[in-house]
């Protein structure tokens, strides 16, 4: 075994250490980055073969969480890990969107990136690693790259920002942005944050980058020492005769097509002009290179007409947003729900409240356990026009359903104001453009619709970005799904009428400057502010109860000594109480106890049940209970549930009683007040004592009445007068 070659530094306190030629010798590229405890290994490999019919670049990269790695067992029957977690998703996610724009478009062999999580801190995230080490492991191998790049997680903590904050740390953390970059521009960019400004998230962006500046020099010397020359990277040409042959039949008919409002109207237009080119050329051409061809006309009309005429495809201007409508309480059985439309994209979000015993729980590397705020995001084939197999949720959806989690999380009430477990789910009716964010100005209105408190409303935004020469671009809000095709950035912007709670921003251009993505985020805040206007003319505020079926929570607090009770030997006594009233009960170690249903009164019936188990017998205090056993000396009374306590017969009435049985029998309900309580905790009580005070009798009860608190299943003996 080969001595490995480390490459160090210092960054954020912490060393970050890349190692190379230890393990993995048979991939392309192989690198560890460790950043204190945690380790990753990122492998890539190039498939010798050309991949044949397809016009993108072949790239997958498996982010593969080993539960060893955080000292864990996985759970389940096979105790082995499973499908990806949402984690995982979300952290191959990050690394593909910054290294797929640096790698050469025309290039057809399968690569692939595997990065394996071999320890976790669970103080240090490893997804920065895994972008990390995707490009360390790229520079070195033969595979065209035009990085290094390098990421950094940025945090605002007590009104500082903070560079690469610990998981504990971004918990009281306003932001949690994470930042890559190459040498000379920002490639991606992903946060959430409790309404930050966009000066904040400006400014940590520029800190960011200049961090990242230090890493890239470390992959450069890494590079130097051992990097592997490069393989000839491909380049697409497109056949000039063959322009010059299409250009008669798309002059003049490809502006008519792309002039179409509606999308399907454009589609069918420009479908039946590639037909019609591949009827007319087809002889002579191949069909892939007419195609080829045709969409590169396409997208040079789409860019030259916003760059130059300031023409976007609908007739909107660069920062206009297509019309919007929204309406709430859609359906009548679910909690919540809210349908919201932009121009032809809608989507339809449904709120459900649930106990806290709903919670997700988390079998991942991180600190949390559990979540109660679950967003999921589906997008069924018919929102695009399309007939395809509906299957498990894709990377894709995983990935807008986080971003709309995460954009709507901050305005949120917090565990202890709200004990409910929130479920929302987005489902995509129509897209043409920024589901993601129509998901949550949707989300936004269900929950106002449910009735749940939250802060603000929020509204999301998708701005675009065209390209020229000589430095010219154009900023596009409100973005549609041609523009995305067509564009060189689709950034997401989410966030209330004070802050920004989330953004996310691809690329396809090898980085952009920071002067750009402040001119975007400004124009993101005006639509954004424009969008909550609208949606505020449907609903502005939560409704003051929530939804009529949705579970009322209510929360006590009881003594956590005397959890036990309630629960009972083996969970007996807190699923009786559970059959018996129909409520959902979950107790937490601190002893809160939540207790959830839509009655009422069931809910109020099982707050007393809790708080008789829990409540301290005091003496003097009168009860009501049934008695549940007979001995020669006395009568054993129930007076809580669970807690009982003797009547002797000398204080079962106010003269001499012969036998217990001549004054109460089992299963009878007698009023009885505690005249003292043992060293030993047993309980004494009498019935002779409310005999003399008749003033402490229960309401109602008066001696001689048929509510004698005696024995109420049958007349009581009549008295007599006692010895003096």
């Amino acid at each position: 075994m080969t001595k490995p070659n480390s490459f160090e530094l210092e960054l954020g306190g912490r060393k970050l250490v890349i190692d190379s030629g230890k393990l993995a010798g048979q991939a392309n590229g192989a690198v560890t980055v460790r950043y204190q405890d945690t380790v990753v290994l990122v492998t890539v490999c190039l498939s010798p073969d050309v991949r044949e019919g397809v016009d993108f670049l072949p790239l997958t990269i498996d982010y593969e969480e080993r539960l060893y790695a955080a000292g864990k067992i996985p759970g389940g029957f096979i105790r082995r890990e499973g499908r990806p977690s949402q984690e995982a998703t979300l952290a191959s996610r990050l690394t593909d969107r910054p290294l797929r724009p640096l790698l050469p478009k025309g290039w057809r062999n399968d690569i692939q990136l595997v990065i394996t999580v071999l320890s976790a801190d669970q103080e240090n995230d490893p997804d920065i690693l895994a972008v990390i080490g995707g490009s360390a492991a790229l520079s070195m191998s033969e595979m065209p790259f035009d990085g290094p790049v390098a990421a950094v997680r940025i945090g605002y903590i007590n009104d500082e920002l903070a560079l690469n904050p610990t998981l504990a740390q971004l918990e009281d953390s306003r932001l949690d942005l994470v930042v890559v970059s190459t040498k000379k521009a920002i490639v991606m960019v992903e946060a959430g944050a409790s309404e930050a400004s966009e000066d904040t998230v400006i400014k940590a962006i520029e800190l960011g980058h200049e961090a990242n500046q230090e890493i890239i020099k470390l992959q450069e010397k890494l590079v130097q020492a051992y990097g592997k020359p490069k393989l000839e990277a491909p380049v697409i040409e497109i056949n000039d005769e063959l322009v010059a042959a299409m250009s008669p039949i798309v002059n003049g008919a490809l502006a008519q097509a792309l002039n179409q409002p509606e999308k399907s109207k454009r589609e069918t237009a420009l479908n039946s002009l590639k037909k019609e080119l591949v009827e007319s050329l087809g002889e002579k051409f191949s069909e892939e290179d007419i195609l080829a061809a045709f969409e590169s006309r396409v997208s040079a009309e789409v860019r030259n007409n916003i760059l130059n005429k300031g023409q976007r495809v609908d007739g909107r201007g660069l920062s206009d947003i297509r019309p919007i409508s929204c309406e709430v309480d859609l359906l009548p059985r679910t909690h919540g729900s809210a349908l919201f439309t932009r121009g032809q994209t809608q989507v339809l979000t449904i709120t459900t409240l649930g106990s806290i015993k709903k919670e997700q729980p988390l079998d991942g590397l991180g600190i949390e356990e559990s979540k109660r705020f679950i967003h999921h995001y589906n997008f069924p084939p018919f929102s695009s026009g399309e007939v395809k197999r509906i299957g498990t949720p894709g990377r894709r959806e995983i990935g807008h359903g986080a971003l709309a989690e995460r954009a709507i999380a901050p305005v949120l009430p917090r565990d202890e104001d709200f004990p409910y477990t929130i479920r929302l789910v987005s489902e995509v009716l129509s897209s043409n453009g920024s589901t993601s964010m129509a998901s949550v100005c949707a989300s936004s209105l269900s929950l106002m619709d449910t009735g749940i408190p939250i802060k603000r409303a929020v509204a999301g935004v998708a701005i675009g970005l065209v390209t020229g020469e000589n430095d010219k671009y154009a900023i596009l809000t409100d973005i549609e799904g041609l523009e995305d095709a067509y564009g060189d950035m689709d950034f997401k912007v989410a966030g209330t009428s004070e802050g920004i709670t989330a953004l996310q921003f691809d690329i396809k251009l090898k980085g952009i400057s920071l002067e750009i993505i402040k001119e975007a985020l400004d124009q993101a805040r005006q639509a954004r502010l424009k969008i909550l206007e609208v949606m505020g003319q449907t609903i502005s505020s939560s409704r003051p109860e929530i939804c009529r079926y949705a579970p009322r929570m209510h929360k006590l607090m009881i003594d956590p000594d005397k959890i036990g009770a309630v629960i009972g030997s083996g969970g007996k006594t807190i699923r009786s109480i559970i059959e018996e009233t129909k409520t959902t009960i979950d107790i937490e170690n601190d002893g809160t106890v939540i207790i959830g249903s839509p009655d009422e009164a069931a809910t109020n019936k099982a707050i007393k049940i809790i708080e008789d188990l829990t409540k301290d017998i005091e003496v003097g205090t009168i009860y009501t209970g049934k008695v549940t056993r007979l001995m020669p000396f006395g009568a054993f009374v129930e007076i809580l549930p669970g807690k009982d306590g003797m009547v002797h017969i000398s204080e079962l009435a106010d003269y001499r009683v012969g036998k217990v049985e001549d004054i109460v029998r089992v299963g009878d309900e007698v009023t009885v007040k505690v005249i003292d309580i043992d060293s030993m905790g047993k309980v004494k009580l009498s019935r002779r004592a409310l005999l003399e005070e008749p003033s402490q009798l229960a309401d109602g009860e008066v001696r001689g009445s048929s509510n004698y608190p005696f024995r109420k299943q049958r007349d009581a003996r009549p008295s007599r007068p006692r010895h003096p």
